[in-house]
């Protein structure tokens, strides 16, 4: 008779092969069919409401795999806290306005290299309509990429910075800062690109690696302060300045020097130099001075240059020395050159000083005619020629070329220049918002990671005040007026108000240039300085960042299912001084407390090797690239599988890796769902009191993994979840009870209780992993959750949730003792191993395993309470005897190393005349008994008795 037929071997039409590509877009189409984000909302209704805001990401070209990090981020967050029992809405929105948009437009129009402001090159209307069509495309596109990835939120209803009510709300906000008194106009430097020609935020700036001239440069003295005059006794004598931007010279207005630092005056070519003490030595290794310079016992305390006046090196100017703080001793000569048109620093000490904001730079980055010499040269050109004319009027004393960090452009990458222009600014410390929003940083917030509350922390308090317009034309225009007689400003919240009501009930922004300033301002209105009714509008618009950090008021505050504020924001860890930033600033601005009560921050992608991915350097992984071979699934458990808090690590060689864990997973799946080929839960399931205490452990590791990856999304920790679901399909499943359950799956009778009470077991596995890879796997979940037998289950895993541990899984003493169980078995698999090298066994059901010494204390009575029964199930072999010793020279003895007094001896149970059983291969001395069946074991035998 061929036995085999009589096996319960797995049955099951889940597939062993994903084909990923194939699968998740049929995954996609049926959760579109039943419209599951509507079904989530019905199924969480009544839960506590938890709310992750959107970060919009912007509106331009494709989604690449940082954006698809950071979006399964969110939909981990977001799935997972519905899981834990949250109504968890999630809203996606798209930043759709700015300066990366508009210059594509102006690409396609040939606007792009126009000389002057771009803002009139054509009908503001007609470049906004284009501008906006632009967004809609790829709003579109990336819409489909993020559905892609499986990310489920409401799409169909999605929030657009270019929303007419949306941009009524920015114009708005922007009003209600004026009602606040912090809104002015000014002359200040601001990072300017004269590529993009417009002012730049901080968060719009990015540093990178430049290679720049630094020069020394002789200002002679003029008139000396009376401590110089006596050091230097008559003679000439020069204050040696140090610059990294010689373009800014032609600007220099000042000399700075540190008030409480000491300077001393050296000899070089028998000229006198006035530089600080601390930099004599690195001042003397300089090229062309080293070996030449001649130190002096002069010491002057830098209060006490105070009333010299330099002579500009080659324009006829004046140049005053001036105390400042902010003169460091780290590099250079100790004295400082001052534009105030051209640094932060430099302008607060020019203001200070009551110095002249002088900037001979235009918008196209080009000195005015008025610079001699230089004129119409951009200050790049420029560079050279002015170290060139120091080294040729004598100025010059070195050149060293320097490699350091220099803010660029975050769109065009080119260099940045700080320079004075009138834009609008939000005053952080008038009405001190500054120290509002560092008190909600500190008290308001939760940090995630917490090292995220010093960074913005540091951030809000260093900064500068904020710069809100922009020189472009796509966004919402800053509302504001002139008076044409008199040129007075026209700013106030009444009127803002008024304008943004037109905005909201027409077609947004576009109504600011549809409408003449007459139709805008509300009838009646007159300058309130010379009474006169002719009005021009303002050509800036705001900056982008205000726009997204308006968005808790567009979005969270208008929308009625959710609410301010957001339990969570979750961006990359740059957003510090972007989105979270701007949006800190705005709530505390306008309603005094932060829009999120917890900030989730992440890294940033680099490669394999940890440096920063590019396409010059070769390791730029594309998403093109590693959907179709891998599918979103493996895109999504490298997500969960990084730690977020740190730079997140990509390349082919990860996703090869987790392509094998991802099998492993899903093999586990798989073979759980082929035990229950012939299990229904409903007539099947096994109780809690009726299982063996191997069955009680295995649910007793259950419960320990519920409750830890319970606790894992609770705290957000994804990494934690992948690994330790990963860990228990590989060893506390597949190596441990799977492989221990095979016997009694395949070889019992179909309804014998301990083969249904494993069925329970794998049961309740199945289910419970199912649910909780649900928000990291969220396609193969679903795929395993339609095939998981039982009536009555909703349609979709993503509509149930978390499972909970059982409080009777739960046990101490039984977690202690099989944790020493395992031990054990551990010491059995080696002396099995030892048999099997010395060829006397094939496998561990090949052996009776003999026990011949144990520690009394612990040990001994363990294994004599757990019963030869289970032990030989545990150990996979055929028998264990306690009480007996081996037959003389049978058996391969084995001593712990571990496990100090415990000895074994594997005997091959051909030894003892035991003969295998045919059907289930393990061996008895009973195999023969019956002659029907001649070939059968005695546990064998009754069940194909039962089945003739």
């Amino acid at each position: 008779m061929d036995y085999k037929d009589t096996l319960n071997l797995p049955k099951t039409s889940f597939p062993m092969k994903a084909n990923l590509p194939k699968l998740e877009p049929e995954m996609l189409a049926r959760w579109d069919e039943m419209d599951i984000y509507r079904r989530l909302r019905e199924v969480s209704a009544k839960r506590p409401l938890w709310i992750l805001h959107d970060g919009p990401p912007y509106a331009n070209g494709h989604i690449h795999m940082g954006t698809a990090l950071n979006k399964i981020l969110k939909d981990f967050v977001v799935k997972s806290r519905s899981m834990l029992g949250h109504n968890a809405v999630y809203v996606p929105g798209w930043d759709c306005h700015g300066l990366p948009i508009e210059h594509q437009v102006d690409k396609e129009l040939g606007l792009d290299t126009a000389d002057g402001d771009v803002r009139r090159a054509m009908n503001p209307l007609e470049k906004i309509r284009r501008c906006r069509e632009y967004a809609r495309k790829f709003v579109d596109i990336q819409r489909e990429e993020f559905k892609r990835l499986g990310i489920i939120g409401d799409w169909k209803n999605p929030y657009l910075t270019m929303a007419p009510a949306y941009q009524a709300i920015i114009a708005r906000e922007f009003g209600r800062f004026v009602g606040t008194g912090v809104v002015y106009k000014g002359l200040k430097p601001v990072h300017w690109c004269m590529h993009c020609k417009t002012a730049l935020a901080q968060a719009e700036v990015e540093y990178e690696e430049q290679v720049t001239p630094s020069v020394y440069v002789k200002f002679p003295v003029k008139i000396a302060s009376p401590a110089l005059a006596q050091a230097v006794a008559g003679r000439q004598a020069s204050l040696v300045i140090w610059t990294t931007t010689p373009w800014t010279l032609p600007a220099n207005l000042a000399i700075a020097v540190h008030p409480a630092e000491t300077y001393t005056v050296v000899e070089l070519n028998g000229e006198a130099l006035v530089v600080a003490r601390p930099l004599v030595e690195s001042f003397g290794a300089l090229p062309g001075v080293q070996g030449r310079l001649v130190p002096t016992a002069v010491a002057i305390a830098g209060n006490a240059l105070e009333g010299t006046v330099a002579r500009h090196p080659w324009i006829d100017r004046d140049a005053p020395v001036v105390s400042a703080d902010f003169v460091a001793m780290d590099a250079g000569t100790g004295l400082v050159h001052i534009a105030p048109g051209h640094g932060e620093e430099d302008y607060e000490l020019g203001r200070k000083a009551g110095l002249k904001i002088y900037n001979p730079v235009d918008d196209d980055g080009r000195f005015l005619p008025e610079v001699e010499l230089f004129a119409g040269m951009t200050v790049w050109e420029a560079n050279p020629k002015i170290v060139e004319h120091l080294r040729k009027v004598g100025a010059l004393v070195a050149e060293v070329t320097l490699r350091h960090e220099y803010p660029h452009c975050w769109r065009c990458k080119n260099p940045t220049l700080f320079r004075a222009t009138e834009q609008w600014f939000i005053s952080l410390d008038q009405k001190g918002l500054r120290q509002r929003a560092l008190d909600a940083v500190q008290n308001e917030v939760a940090w995630i990671p917490p090292w995220g509350r010093d960074r913005i922390f540091n951030m809000v308090a260093h900064r500068p005040d904020w710069t809100i317009s922009r020189q472009r034309v796509w966004g919402v225009p800053i509302v504001a007026f002139y008076c044409d007689a008199c040129q007075t400003v026209l700013v106030e919240e009444r009127l803002v108000e008024h304008v943004a009501a037109i905005m909201r009930d027409g077609r947004g922004a576009d109504e600011w240039y549809a409408r003449s300033a007459r139709d805008l301002l509300p009838p009646g209105t007159r300058c309130p300085k010379c009474a006169g009714e002719a009005f021009r509008k303002e050509t800036d618009i705001l900056d982008v960042w205000f726009d997204s950090g308006c968005s808790h008021a567009a979005v969270l505050e208008t929308r009625p299912e959710l609410r301010w504020p957001a339990d969570m924001y979750l961006e990359g860890s740059d957003q510090h001084r972007g989105w979270f930033h701007s949006s800190l600033l705005e709530a505390v601005g306008t309603r005094n407390r932060a829009p999120y009560q917890s900030v989730l921050t992440h890294g940033f992608l680099v490669d394999g090797e940890g440096r920063k991915m590019s396409k010059s350097q070769g390791n730029y992984v594309q998403q093109e690239e590693v959907l179709p071979k891998y599918g979103a699934e493996v895109i999504r458990l490298w997500v969960a599988s990084e730690d977020y808090t740190e730079d997140i690590r990509l390349s082919n060689e990860i996703l090869n890796r987790l392509s094998d864990a991802y099998r492993r997973i899903r093999n586990t799946f798989r073979f759980l769902l082929g035990t229950l080929a012939d299990f229904d839960p409903d007539r099947d399931r096994v109780s809690y009191d009726q299982m063996d205490e191997l069955d009680r452990w295995a649910l007793l590791r259950l419960g320990e993994l519920i409750a830890r990856t319970r606790r894992a999304y609770e705290e957000y920790q994804f990494h934690v979840v992948f690994h330790t679901a990963h860990n228990f399909c590989a060893v506390d499943l597949s190596a441990l009870y799977l492989d221990i359950i095979k016997d009694r799956l395949y070889t019992r009778a179909p309804d014998d209780p301990t083969r249904r009470a494993s069925q329970t077991v794998c049961f309740e596995m199945l289910t419970a992993l199912a649910r909780l890879l649900a928000p990291i796997l969220s396609f193969t979940a679903d795929e395993v959750w339609s095939y998981i037998p039982g009536r009555g289950k909703p349609e979709s895993v993503h509509l149930v949730t978390l499972p909970e541990e059982r409080g009777e899984w739960v046990n101490e003493g039984m977690a202690d003792e099989w944790e020493h169980l395992l031990q054990v078995r551990g010491e059995v698999s080696r002396a099995l191993e030892s048999a099997r090298k010395q060829g006397l066994i094939g496998k561990g059901v090949d052996a009776v395993l003999y026990v011949t010494s144990a520690p009394e204390e612990q040990w001994r009575p363990l294994l004599v309470d757990k019963g030869a029964t289970l032990l030989a199930t545990l150990f996979n072999v055929s028998a264990v005897r306690l009480a007996e010793s081996p037959p003389a020279g049978a058996g391969v003895p084995y001593e712990s190393q571990d496990i100090p007094g415990l000895a074994l001896a594997v005997v091959p149970a051909e030894r003892l005349g035991w003969k295998k059983c045919e059907r289930c291969w393990t061996w008895s001395p009973e195999v023969g008994a019956d002659a029907r069946h001649p070939t059968l074991c005695e546990r064998c035998l009754p069940v194909i008795l039962a089945r003739a």
